[in-house]
């Protein structure tokens, strides 16, 4: 029996998708589920945004154990080194060289001329090889290219360094039983296509993407680019049920912990279909907070606590965890144990504490069972009094929301958090608000017997951080 290597392309859709998105942490939690499932890969977009795509597949790479963290780089090799710098930390890396290989999208992606394609290829093969032992080419709609040409290019790649080839019927067009006489055919015409391993990514435009995939598999492919989520591509789940009832017929098997599936394929559903971006920055697929993953005690030193806050995504000046820890010793001291929220907690009241750029002139909230909340806030910048207004789906989210409204920009909300800190019908509201800019956590806290005045200078907190740092950029 065969391996079939199940590379997942979820996370790489969301960030071309325009039917779904994930947040940073949404990433982060979906590549820990998928790498709890065994899927072979985990596949990541291309390094666009340097400093926040760099962040997250560092995070990435360093939270998955037994997957393969595969990144694509440019096909002109200007990314190949910086791209290399941030994966090379993965436990299983993988550099992967995407290049057209049909007229059509030679012309209108890269003006380039054939040869010039070639040329590329070899080139960013070759250097990916020098880093990584691992290196995917990717022959991007290979369905609707000249078959001599597409011969060419795959054996540059074999020849420059590849060992996975990966065949994509881009269009989604093929009939499976099409797919598999492609596949025998470029089997047969492609010198040393033997020695590497194939694989194949279709896309779903007619239904036939999960049959393709296993008409590729009987054709001798042995790895499968599917989705855990219903994106125009293969399905995971179909073609794990596939092959561990049929496994046996076509000779092959796969790591999916099958028993794992159903549960797992619900939490990454869950995540998938948060609205998070189109409606409230509130929404957010990360179920589980992580309250007890880890307890800290008095005994921990300030080396252990600064470990922790940093895995939290906060980066502490040396300063900054002085303060933090002196902070931790007095609740911890008293409590015993410190927690993820008063961590949190700590690190929102006594880092990085600046000059304010916001602060809040006045809001004015309206809201019932039966209207849309809606929010009126007026915010001081210097002597300039700032005015936005919206509705939300709660008097919160509506106050948030206006805030966009008067800075013009969306940040992502990291993580929202209330708790209560006194007793009685006047008890103190506490809450600590976590913003995401540039992959950096930056969180604020709030204290009032009003939990929507609260949350609103937690937020001013967290904002007025962001705007201290761009402003000493």
């Amino acid at each position: 029996m065969e391996r079939v290597y199940i590379s997942d392309v979820t996370i790489k859709e969301a960030s071309i998708s325009r039917d779904f998105s994930l947040s940073f942490k949404e990433k982060i939690e979906l590549s820990k589920l998928l790498d709890k499932l065994d899927v072979s890969v985990i596949e990541l977009d291309e390094l666009r945004n340097k400093k926040v795509d760099s962040l997250l597949v560092k995070s990435i790479a360093s939270a998955v154990r037994n997957s393969v963290v595969a990144v694509p780089v440019d096909l002109v090799g200007e990314k190949i080194d910086s791209t290399w710098e941030v994966l090379k930390g993965a436990r299983f890396p993988r550099l992967q060289v995407p290049a057209p290989v049909s007229i059509v999208q030679m012309e209108y992606l890269t003006q380039m001329k054939p040869e010039e394609i070639l040329e590329c290829i070899e080139n960013s093969v070759k250097k990916c090889r020098s880093y990584c032992n691992e290196v995917e080419f990717i022959a991007d709609d290979a369905s609707r290219s000249d078959l001599a040409f597409l011969k060419q290019a795959i054996e540059t790649a074999i020849d420059a360094g590849a060992n996975i080839i990966t065949i994509c019927d881009t269009a989604g067009t093929m009939l499976p039983d099409e797919f598999e006489v492609f596949i025998n055919k470029i089997k047969k015409v492609v010198t040393g296509i033997g020695g590497v391993r194939i694989g194949v990514a279709c896309a779903n435009e007619i239904a036939m993407a999960d049959s393709s995939a296993i008409a590729a598999i009987k054709a001798g492919v042995r790895e499968i680019k599917a989705s855990t989520y219903n994106v125009n591509s293969i399905s995971l789940e179909n073609v794990a049920k596939v092959i561990s009832s049929k496994g046996h017929v076509l000779g092959v098997v796969s790591d999916i912990r099958y028993t794992e599936i159903n549960r797992v394929l619900n939490q990454i559903k869950w995540i998938c279909e948060t609205n998070r971006s189109v409606h409230s920055p509130f929404d957010m697929g990360v179920q589980d907070h992580g309250e007890e993953s880890f307890i800290l005690s008095a005994h921990d030193s300030q080396s252990a606590v600064a470990k922790v806050a940093k895995t939290m995504g906060y980066e502490l000046s040396e300063d900054d965890e002085v303060k933090v820890y002196e902070a931790f010793q007095r609740i911890a001291n008293k409590k015993g144990t410190v927690g993820r929220k008063e961590l949190d907690s700590i690190v929102a009241s006594v880092a990085m504490q600046v000059p304010p750029t916001y602060t809040v002139h006045s809001y004015v909230i309206n809201t019932g069972n039966i209207i849309t909340a809606m929010a009126h806030l007026k915010l001081t910048k210097g002597e300039e009094v700032l005015e936005g207004i919206s509705i939300g789906d709660g008097p919160i989210d509506a106050a948030f929301l206006a805030i966009e409204n008067i800075i013009g920009t969306h940040y992502e909300l990291d993580d929202f958090q209330i708790q209560a800190v006194t007793q009685g019908r006047e008890a103190m509201g506490e809450t600590v608000v976590k913003l995401r800019s540039n992959g950096r956590v930056y969180s604020g806290h709030g204290i009032s017997t009003d939990i929507v005045g609260a949350s609103i200078r937690a937020y001013i907190n967290a904002l007025n951080k962001i705007a201290y740092e761009e402003l000493e950029a």
